[in-house]
């Protein structure tokens, strides 16, 4: 009898596919790319750091999160979200405060994400202590490419004047 190998983080097609893609979009924009797991799960980092003299030179880094799952719930993202800020938390460089501001974009990239999670998505940006400020993605993929990206496409009142440049960010990196 031959035992095989269960796979804890089953290929899910459209979603590696997007995942792939939005790789090649981190990279080709400057971004440093890494990986890490979660869940058992292929987790894709991205991460860039800016600043801009609009800014009053503060710095800012950006972390993109990404990772593919058969379905997404509103429990489920918010699971991943308040890991990927603990986890962005953990990677931001110099201090927090005035001069350095951290923004993450976890992103769950399924077949098939609920309502309810997409609703929680477009709520607000989601705040960990003063740190970190993280705007949650879902990404519906079908055999013909993305369907439906959904995220918080508003202000938020800490961290306001980088809303345009965290926005900019996802549009590119998710089509």
């Amino acid at each position: 009898m031959t035992q095989h190998q269960s796979d804890p983080a089953p290929a899910t097609g459209a979603a590696d596919s997007y995942l792939a893609g939005l790789r090649e979009r981190l990279a080709a924009d400057g971004s440093v790319v890494t990986g890490t797991t979660w869940r058992d799960r292929p987790v894709l980092i991205g991460s860039r750091s800016d600043r801009k003299a609009r800014w009053f030179g503060t710095k800012s880094e950006l972390f993109v999160l990404a990772a593919a799952v058969p379905e997404v719930d509103q429990a489920l993202l918010t699971e991943y979200t308040r890991w990927a800020l603990d986890y962005a938390k953990d990677l931001r460089s110099g201090l927090s405060g005035a001069r350095n501001a951290a923004m993450a974009l976890p992103a769950l990239v399924t077949a098939n994400a609920r309502p309810a999670a997409r609703s929680w998505a477009t709520q607000d940006a989601r705040v960990l202590g003063t740190s970190v400020i993280g705007r949650p993605v879902t990404v519906e993929t079908s055999g013909t490419g993305v369907t439906r990206v959904t995220l918080y496409r508003g202000r938020s009142m800490y961290g306001g004047m980088f809303t345009g440049h965290v926005l900019e960010k996802a549009a590119l990196y998710f089509p």
